[in-house]
This record gives C-alpha cells, structure tokens and sequence, in this order.
C-alpha cells in the first residue's frame, strides 16, 4: 500500500459554516505527516472524519485502503485533543484496558502495559491510581495507551501541548521511533518548529481549505533566502537596518529578510555596528516564515474579494 491515507474533494459542514472545503492530499505510508493550520483552521475536523467520528458532507477518504475507519480500527492508532484518563484506574490497568478496546487478549494487554510503563519511566507508577500523575505524566501514559496494540496508522491531535521540555522530548522519540518500526504518524499542530524537525511531508489547511501540501524542500522551493542571525543586544535597533522587508525576532535570534536590490553584506556590516552578532547565515525559509508568508498572502486575497473570515 503506497497511502496510508487518501482524502480527495472532502468538504465538511456545520449549518452554515464549512468547516473543511474541498479538501485533497495524500499521506505515504510509513513517514511522519504533518497536519498545519491556525487554531480553527479545520485540523480537528478533518481527523474526526479520517477515524469517522464525523462523515464528510461530499468526497472520499481511504483509511488503510477502507472507507471507513471502523473497518480497520484495530490497525489504528488515535490520541484525541481532548486529553483524559480515568481518574481512578491504576496506570497499567487503563494502558491495558485501551488494549483490549483494540482486539488484545486480557494476559497479553496487561503484560504490555507493564512493559511499556518500564520502557517509558513509568515503572514506579504503575500501580498509582491516574489522578496521582502530572499532566506530563497522564499524557505518556495516554499515548502508551494509543500504541499499546501496535497500530500501523498512528494519528495524534497536538500531542505536543501542554508538555514540559522533557516530556516534549519523549513525545518527539516516541514518533520517531514509531517510524522506525514502519508505521505512518499523523500529527496536528500550530507550532512549526515541531513540524519543522519531524516531519517528511505535511500539509497546511487555512480557513479550511488547503493552502500547501507535500514534502517541506518542495514547499519551500522558490522562495527566497533569509538572514538567520543570532545576537546580543537591543534586538529593536534591527526595527532600523536598511532594506529591512520584514523580520520574525525572538530576542537575541532573528529571521531577516531585505527588499530586492539590498546587498546582505551591507547588512551584516551596518549590524556589526549596532549589536554583538554571534552568528549570521545565509538560508532559506525556515517553515514558520513559511506558514505567516502564506497566512498574510491567503488572508489578502480573501480580503480583496471582500471575505472577512
């Protein structure tokens, strides 16, 4: 199977409002995909109708080769954005119990689960009841519940929120690992540079259409390069460098991009002068350049045809 997902012409409604317009792409087997967009932007539902907790209003989605997720879903894997566990089961019982949900014999689900609590730092805890763990906790212990049966499609609803830098950390290994096995991720997120680092291909949904899809080299084809420029200082005096377009500055590390015609050299010259620079390269776009470039553009030629939202 070279698609683990296929969503052709899919158009989701509420009422009046369309929530996910047209909407087509391909997701290869066996990679890591990104789902982008604004809050809102239709994320969500595009993968409540990918697991058929809702049906779209027109066009196709091919899960695992099926129509319809139920088909298969003992060979899927789903973390929801709406995150929670039962507060009063042990953790090696729920991890267990999503097991079972998914077709795992009872000796084999609890046996897992007590693996999977070890190899994740979770051993001393398996035995304390949910409502015991930390928020950074409950989540690990959410996904070991999405993976606990070994599913050949994996798709998570921003599983990166609400997690400190450690837990962060293991969320990005557990994908990678998951990879690593041959298995196809999905993930949903607002935050680039976790997109950035992890994905081979994605897509980006904007007021609920498609507005780019495919491997990041190929979406970032064509666009010009950027100042990457690190540096201590008063980064508001970079408010005043000469031919300055536009900038993304973090503070002490920025993304610079001049009007045509203007000479970086004379750029990096005139901000030897006005801050201690650590570091200054050449590169193209990162990816959050990438979706605020496509934000702005998509955004003024709705509003050039008078639509405000």
């Amino acid at each position: 199977m070279d698609h683990a997902l296929i969503l052709d012409g899919v158009t989701k409604r509420f009422g009046q409002f369309t929530a996910v317009s047209n909407l087509s792409l391909q997701v290869p087997t066996g990679c890591i995909y990104g789902f982008l967009g604004q809050n809102g932007a239709g994320k969500t539902t595009t993968i409540r109708m990918v697991m058929s907790i809702f049906h779209q209003d027109s066009g196709t989605i091919s899960v695992l080769g099926h129509s319809d997720a139920s088909q298969v879903k003992d060979r899927l894997g789903y973390l929801p954005e709406e995150k929670g566990l039962y507060k009063k089961m042990k953790t090696v019982d729920i991890i267990a119990y999503f097991g079972k949900l998914k077709g795992m014999d009872t000796s084999t689900a609890n046996l897992k689960a007590k693996e999977l609590l070890t190899q994740y730092g979770l051993g001393e805890w398996m035995d304390k009841k949910c409502e015991a763990l930390s928020k950074g906790m409950g989540q690990k212990v959410q996904i070991l519940g999405t993976i606990i049966h070994e599913p050949e499609l994996v798709i998570l609803d921003e599983p990166f929120s609400g997690l400190d830098p450690v837990n962060r950390d293991v969320m990005r290994d557990t994908i990678l690992q998951m990879k690593k096995e041959g298995r196809t991720v999905i993930f949903s997120t607002h935050v680039m540079e976790q997109a950035e680092q992890l994905c081979d291909a994605m897509m980006m949904i904007h007021k609920s259409e498609l507005a780019f899809a495919g491997k990041l080299a190929d979406i970032k084809q064509g666009l010009d390069k950027g100042i990457r420029l690190e540096y201590d200082g008063d980064g508001s005096v970079l408010q005043n460098l000469p031919g300055l377009d536009r900038i993304n500055d973090n503070n002490k590390s920025a993304e610079i991009y001049l009007k045509q015609g203007h000479d970086p050299q004379d750029a990096l010259r005139w901000l030897i002068d006005h801050l201690t620079i650590r570091s200054f390269d050449l590169s193209e776009p990162s990816l959050h350049e990438v979706f605020l470039r496509t934000v702005e553009e998509r955004d003024a030629a709705l509003a050039a045809v008078g639509v405000t939202a």
